[in-house]
């Protein structure tokens, strides 16, 4: 007999949020599953707005959605995108995608952070779980995006004031938070730039508009996550349980059950200006 979702108590969550927490796809894309019908509570089809609880039986097609253990914490994963990748686990011309790399996982799927274009290399992070991804990719949380990028030329100061007081593009105004000159050679020209969001082609675009071409573009941070120096393109690494407390922390995400130990404050996002480093490579 079909029973109705527990609703009651503390523990009860919205259906959507759930399936993005076992690491079944985005809050989004959830949504999207269970108006089409791919989601049952219970042996009933689920409706938008659904509370369920830890009793509930929660199916997606036929497979069976187990609650989030408690204490349990997503896994995160760093991964240097090379260029010639693109993210998405399929492609109808046959390009290599990010994800046939990563690590296998049972129960759950890697969700990525935010996307890096065809020709754009850097850092990629992954997470097992939808609420960490989508804090750290929605607008209104506005978390810093750096990248390395090269240009033919150099930027003169009327094109370094409008990158940052805004940029109009097709899709409404971009502006940079900052810019920092890291030099070159010959005719080619690098620059720091932080960015508090992360639409298609944001940073080419932007260029674009200003009569440059970027040949090279690399996104070195996201947040408080750096890409490791010592991370080759085409490898990833995970967070430790620590660093991922320490992200969850700083995301304002409360970490699930008792720390293990007591983790590292989590450190201040800086954005003021880049730090001078080495130019990519």
């Amino acid at each position: 007999m079909k029973t109705a979702p527990d609703t009651t108590g503390e523990q009860s969550q919205k259906l959507h949020k759930v399936l993005a927490q076992a690491g079944i796809g985005s809050r989004r894309a959830m949504e999207q599953w269970i108006i089409e019908g791919k989601v049952t509570v219970n042996g009933a089809v689920a409706t938008l707005g659904l509370r369920v609880g830890p009793q509930d039986l929660i199916k997606v097609g036929r497979r069976t959605v187990h609650w989030p253990a408690p204490g349990q914490l997503p896994r995160v994963l760093l991964y240097h995108k090379p260029e010639g990748e693109i993210v998405s686990r399929e492609d109808p011309e046959g390009r290599a995608t990010v994800f046939a790399g990563l690590p296998r996982l049972r129960g759950a799927k890697w969700l990525p952070v935010g996307r890096l274009d065809y020709n754009t290399c850097g850092l990629l992070i992954f997470t097992t779980s939808g609420d960490l991804a989508n804090r750290m990719m929605h607008p209104r949380f506005g978390l810093e995006r750096e990248y390395a990028v090269r240009i033919l030329g150099e930027l003169n100061p009327e094109q370094v004031a409008k990158l940052k007081s805004g940029i109009e593009l097709a899709d409404g105004p971009a502006r940079c938070e900052a810019i920092a000159d890291e030099g070159g050679e010959g005719s080619n020209h690098w620059y720091r730039l932080v960015l508090k969001e992360g639409r298609n082609r944001i940073v080419r675009r932007m260029f674009e508009a200003l009569g440059l071409t970027v040949s090279r573009l690399m996104r070195v941070r996201f947040g408080i996550v750096a890409l490791p120096p010592r991370l080759k393109r085409g490898q990833s690494s995970e967070l430790t349980a620590e660093e991922t407390r320490q992200l969850l922390e700083w995301l304002n995400m409360a970490p699930p059950g008792p720390a293990s130990g007591k983790a590292a404050p989590a450190p201040a996002q800086k954005h003021s200006r880049p730090r001078r480093r080495s130019k990519a490579r």
